[in-house]
C-alpha cells in the first residue's frame, strides 16, 4: 500500500501518510490514489485541485466552509513550508461538535489531512513562502461561503501565532463566532460506517 491511513477521534477525518522512495538523486512518492484511498472508507470525488502560496509566517487562513449544496470536503498538503493545520466539527450532534483537531503538515513530513464535509478548516503558517495544496469535492460557491472566526474562544485552539503576530484577510477577521453561526451540518453517523 502506498499510502498509511490513520483514523483520528473525528468521524471521517483521516491523516494520511504516502510512502516516499528515495534515492541520491531525491524521492519519489504517490501523493493521491483514489482506489487506495477508497479501500479506507474516504469515497470522496474531488473536482478541482487549489493552491495558495502565504508570503509571511503566521498568516491565517479560515476557519471556511460551505454550506450544502456545495459543501466541501478536502485533502491538504504542503507543498513547501509547514502550517499548522486545524479543522472543527461543525456537525450538530456530533459528539465532537465544536471541538478541533490539529495537525502539523509540512512538505518535509508529507502528510495530509482529509477533512469531510461538515468542518471549517484553516491554517496558520509556521514558515516563509509556504505552499499548500489541496483537493476539494465542491467547486467556490459565494452565496454558500461561510466560516468561523478563528480565535473564537470558545473553541480553545491555540494557534501558533497570537492575535497581534496573526496575519490575516479582512473578511477573515470579519468572520462570526461558532454560536453565531446558523448554516450548520447535521451529524449522521450511517455516513462514516
Amino acid at each position: 500500500m502506498a499510502f498509511h491511513v490513520e483514523k483520528t477521534r473525528f468521524f471521517g477525518v483521516f491523516l494520511i501518510t504516502p510512502d516516499r522512495f528515495g534515492d541520491a538523486r531525491g524521492y519519489f512518492e504517490e501523493t493521491y490514489n483514489r482506489e487506495a484511498l477508497r479501500a479506507h472508507g474516504i469515497n470522496t470525488d474531488f473536482i478541482q485541485d487549489n493552491q495558495s502560496l502565504s508570503v509571511n509566517r503566521y498568516t491565517i487562513r479560515g476557519l471556511h466552509f460551505q454550506t450544502p449544496p456545495f459543501a466541501q470536503a478536502k485533502l491538504i498538503r504542503v507543498l513547501s513550508g509547514k502550517i499548522f493545520d486545524v479543522a472543527v466539527d461543525i456537525r450538530r450532534g456530533s459528539p465532537t461538535f465544536g471541538q478541533h483537531i490539529t495537525e502539523e503538515l509540512s512538505a518535509e513530513n508529507a502528510r495530509q489531512l482529509f477533512i469531510p464535509t461538515g468542518f471549517a478548516h484553516g491554517f496558520c503558517t509556521c514558515s516563509e513562502n509556504t505552499v499548500v495544496a489541496y483537493k476539494i469535492s465542491a467547486p467556490y460557491a459565494p452565496e454558500y461561503d461561510c466560516g468561523l472566526y478563528w480565535a473564537d474562544p470558545k473553541l480553545g485552539i491555540d494557534w501558533p501565532a497570537s492575535d497581534k503576530q496573526a496575519l490575516l484577510s479582512d473578511k477573515d477577521r470579519a468572520l462570526p463566532m461558532l454560536e453565531n453561526v446558523e448554516n450548520l451540518f447535521e451529524f449522521n453517523q450511517k455516513d462514516f460506517n
